[in-house]
């Protein structure tokens, strides 16, 4: 995508076509403008559509370009944080509520891909939260115990179960949760575009938003080609926004991403690991994170960039991490490789923002896009159709404070985690 081997990977090699799209050529209006064709703004231009607005979507690169077209696939129920700290930072009343959302989340997103037959690799047998050492363990059993008090029975498998489930010996257990499972990420968004374009959406690519003029009951959002004027606007860009409200961005820290994908296992190989399919990652702070796809290639990542350097560092991490969790592989050749980035939050929880009288900006999903920017993308359209209030969003609505030192840190963390994979699994 965009001519770059390493934006999208195997996702792009894979994936469905996208739908037609266009440049913005002219002057259009519309009920709802939405800036980013990501899983938020596909959701919420979806939902519009089908309330009966005219919904006008403009993307600066291509559908899925961001994070929804790079990331592992795996659609988690909840947040990286722990189900306590949502409702000490929140409160009790909306922490439950958001709790309630993203553990319901995923099976939005199963039902949607069933109900609209959207083909992208979509399989809930869960996904599998992996324990290093004695800490991780105690770490996974406390999740599972906060979960449980919330009436969601989490499986916290013992070594052995959890060997056979992954098809190694390296974890010394691990954390089943059957609410979530994997998809193809692109395909996702691509599907979710057709969808939206078929309820009535109209879905522009190649076209950047360079200026958002707010106005007396309308909004003007300015492109090199041209402009959209709406009366209400829902800016989804997250952590790939570029020319507009800089502030989505400075609010917060850009931790680098990577994957690599296998070349296809043999028969007897993909039988040998994760048989059930579910997805995976391990409770190191530097995290490793791996699934299989479809034709049986092992997608495996972690912290970090490939750009320079960072390129044969963690590709030779990438080799040694699979050689010790998965032996019986012997020495993989990759496919392909890629790398994003993800907005992390000081709080590690999303941002509501109302950034003018009409415009509504969602961000921070902290690496869990997913399921949460299917379901808020349908809570802000339901918001704008005037189906729910604002404070039925369990979201509080926030000013977009920058991060201090943020982007001061993002090279620290990008070099921290080539240094971990310098070292890591050599000796």
């Amino acid at each position: 995508m965009n001519k770059d081997p390493q934006s999208h990977g195997v996702w792009e090699l894979t994936s469905p076509e996208a739908p037609r799209t266009e440049v913005l050529s002219g002057d259009v209006t519309a009920d709802v403008a939405i800036v980013g064709a990501g899983y938020t703004g596909l959701s919420a231009a979806l939902h519009l559509a089908r309330a009966g607005r005219s919904v006008v979507v403009a993307e600066a690169v291509e559908i899925g370009f961001g994070g929804s077209g790079r990331n592992v696939g795996l659609v988690n129920a909840g947040m990286w944080v722990m189900p306590d700290k949502i409702t000490a930072t929140l409160g009790p009343d909306m922490g439950e509520r958001l709790l309630a959302l993203l553990g319901q989340a995923p099976q939005e997103v199963f039902d949607l891909i069933r109900a609209e037959s959207i083909d992208c690799e979509a399989v809930r047998t869960g996904t599998l939260h992996c324990a290093v050492g004695n800490s991780g363990l105690r770490e996974l059993g406390e999740r599972a115990s906060q979960w449980r008090r919330r009436g969601v029975d989490l499986e916290l498998l013992k070594a052995g179960n959890a060997a056979a489930a992954l098809g190694s010996t390296a974890y010394s257990g691990a954390l089943l949760d059957h609410r979530a499972g994997t998809i193809q990420p692109l395909a996702y968004a691509r599907g979710l575009a057709k969808v939206a374009q078929r309820a009535g959406a109209r879905i522009y690519t190649g076209t950047a938003v360079t200026e958002i003029v707010p106005g007396a009951g309308a909004t003007r959002l300015r492109t090199r080609g041209g402009s959209i004027t709406a009366a209400k606007v829902i800016l989804a860009t997250d952590a790939y926004t570029q020319h507009v409200f800089p502030e989505i961005r400075d609010t917060q820290v850009m931790l680098p991403y990577f994957n690599f994908a296998t070349q296809p296992l043999s028969d007897n190989l993909r039988q040998s690991i994760l048989p059930y399919r579910q997805g995976a990652w391990d409770t190191r702070e530097v995290l490793s994170s791996f699934r299989m796809d479809a034709a049986g290639r092992l997608i495996f990542g972690s912290v970090g960039s490939l750009r320079g350097s960072g390129q044969s560092v963690h590709q030779g991490w990438a080799r040694r991490a699979i050689a010790r969790i998965f032996p019986q592989l012997g020495d993989v050749a990759f496919e392909s490789g890629w790398h994003g980035q993800i907005g992390m939050t000081r709080d590690h929880l999303p941002r509501l923002s109302r950034l003018g009288p009409d415009i509504l900006a969602i961000s921070g999903y902290n690496g869990r896009g997913i399921a949460p920017g299917t379901a808020f993308g349908r809570l802000l359209a339901e918001l704008l159709t005037e189906q729910r209030a604002i404070g039925d969003i369990p979201l509080p609505l926030r000013d977009l404070t920058a991060v201090p030192f943020g982007r001061l840190r993002e090279p620290i963390i990008a070099l921290g985690a080539q240094l971990v994979h310098l070292v890591e699994n050599r000796f």
